[in-house]
């Protein structure tokens, strides 16, 4: 019998370990675009599916941002039947935005249509193609930004959301370039989303640009180191958030329309906890995010307080009252 081809055991064998937390005879999803990354998940997840009898639907989402959108949509779904899931779903969504806030537009766009979908299916878990680059590429950028070590995370490889639903990415350690080599060995045809190459995208140029030079300059391995550094820095945050949570139990206080914090308590913290805590308790609190200057200016309440007035912040108010620092929704 001829070997297996290796690129094609490579992503068989991560889709495996990725499905085997689910439940037999369960129903997953795979977003599915048309491009390498997702019709080579597709026909590894089918592939897999089979000893477990898990059903294995595919979903298209037509953003509609193209001329041949549609067919793109109908070809894949095509694709998909073809490689044998048990339903080759697809559905469109419009997208307002234009611009450099399109990417972010159209990926809520699609996330909602996800969701809404893989509820009527009863599906258990959403499978998503983003490789190895794409982590890469998600940390450079955060980096670029200065965002911390939240954004330095990257993608996680499981999710599990509010309702239960699992979004997984079996193929994070997987490289863009091992995707194109499974399709080739498979005879699949792969479609490539112009919107890929458009350097309006600042990801499209990190891929073709940044990324290029720093495997050049310093040598390859740059993409892998990028993904190692997701993937400690998630270790890290876990450990952080189990300190966090044991933290706040004694030093948190419902008050009046909001919530207060022991000013003592987080002076008495490390930094990084004392602001992990501070961005924790609004987040949870009032559904809003602390960018890091505001997080300073709210441990100053407690760790270098001389009188100062209220801070806004996004939906709330912080200020320092007797020796606790409560947080006010703003009307």
């Amino acid at each position: 019998m001829p070997s297996l081809n290796p690129a094609v055991a490579e992503i068989r064998r991560a889709v495996r370990t990725a499905i085997a937390e689910l439940p037999e005879r369960s129903t997953v999803i795979v977003a599915l675009s048309g491009g390498a990354d997702s019709l080579a998940l597709t026909a590894a997840t089918v592939f897999e599916a089979r000893a477990r009898e898990i059903t294995v639907l595919s979903l298209t989402v037509d953003h509609q941002l193209q001329p041949t959108s549609g067919e793109v949509a109908a070809g894949a779904a095509v694709a998909a039947e073809h490689l044998g899931v048990d339903n080759a779903l697809s559905t469109k969504v419009e997208v307002t935005a234009t611009g450099a806030g399109l990417e972010a537009a159209a990926r809520d766009a699609r996330y909602a249509a996800i969701v809404g979908i893989a509820r009527a299916e009863n599906a258990a878990a959403v499978l998503l193609g983003h490789t190895l680059d794409d982590q890469a590429e998600t940390v450079l950028l955060g980096l670029a930004r200065g965002a911390g070590a939240a954004s330095l995370q990257g993608m996680p490889p499981v999710r599990v959301d509010d309702d239960g639903l699992a979004w997984m990415r079996p193929l994070l350690g997987v490289r863009r370039t091992t995707t194109r080599a499974f399709c080739a060995a498979s005879d699949i045809a792969v479609w490539d989303d112009p919107h890929n190459t458009d350097e309006r995208f600042a990801r499209v140029r990190a891929r073709q640009r940044v990324l290029p030079v720093l495997e050049a300059e310093l040598g390859p391995g740059i993409a892998e180191a990028l993904a190692r550094t997701a993937e400690q820095l998630r270790e890290d945050a876990a450990a952080f958030d189990d300190m966090i949570h044991e933290t706040i139990e004694d030093i948190v206080e419902h008050a009046e329309a909001g919530i207060s914090v022991s000013a003592a308590a987080l002076a008495a913290n490390p930094a990084a906890l004392r602001n992990r805590i501070i961005r924790l308790v609004v987040d949870s609190e009032f559904g809003v995010s602390l960018t890091r200057v505001q997080t300073l200016e709210v441990a100053r309440l407690a760790t270098d307080w001389s009188g100062q007035g209220p801070i806004d912040l996004p939906a709330c108010t912080a200020r320092r009252h007797g020796g606790r620092i409560v947080f006010t929704a703003r009307s």
